[in-house]
């Protein structure tokens, strides 16, 4: 169940731009993971890790690091969007709880801000097996900004 139905449309602008991330011309490490943004709002983004076999760990599970570098980066265009390019945010705090493993599937993740300050934006996610739609992990997220 989505709760991007909770979040405010983005401009046209501001929605094109976000939603390039993890496609751009040179590979950072969203890229790398092959994440994709598939929806973006005001305080809210859902995005899509499609699996492939370099995910899993040995025990053939999706890593675990995998997952919360999804859990991570999806909130980065809910953060982003609020403010211009010249700003700067980084995560500060990450907490993971994995309470499934997932297993050659792909990874749906939404992320939300909880809470805007001056400096520091509170976040959440959860990732989901894209087959069987159970919570993979969740995840509470601090940020620290530099407008």
């Amino acid at each position: 169940m989505s709760r991007a139905e909770q979040f405010e449309p983005l401009s046209p602008e501001v929605t094109a731009r976000w939603s390039k991330f993890g496609n751009w011309d040179r590979v950072f490490f969203p890229s790398l993971l092959g994440m994709t943004v598939q929806d973006v709002r005001a305080d809210y983004c859902r995005m899509v890790m499609p699996y492939k076999p370099e995910l899993d760990q040995p025990a053939g599970l999706v890593h675990g690091g995998a997952i919360a570098s999804l859990l991570d980066a999806v909130v980065v265009p809910a953060v982003g969007a609020a403010y211009g390019r010249e700003a700067r945010y980084s995560t500060v705090d990450m907490h993971v709880q994995f309470l499934t493993a997932v297993t050659g599937h792909d990874i749906v993740a939404e992320g939300w801000v909880v809470r805007r300050g001056r400096t520091v934006v509170f976040c959440e996610s959860e990732a989901v097996d894209a087959v069987t739609g159970k919570v993979a992990a969740r995840s509470l997220l601090t940020y620290n900004l530099t407008p």
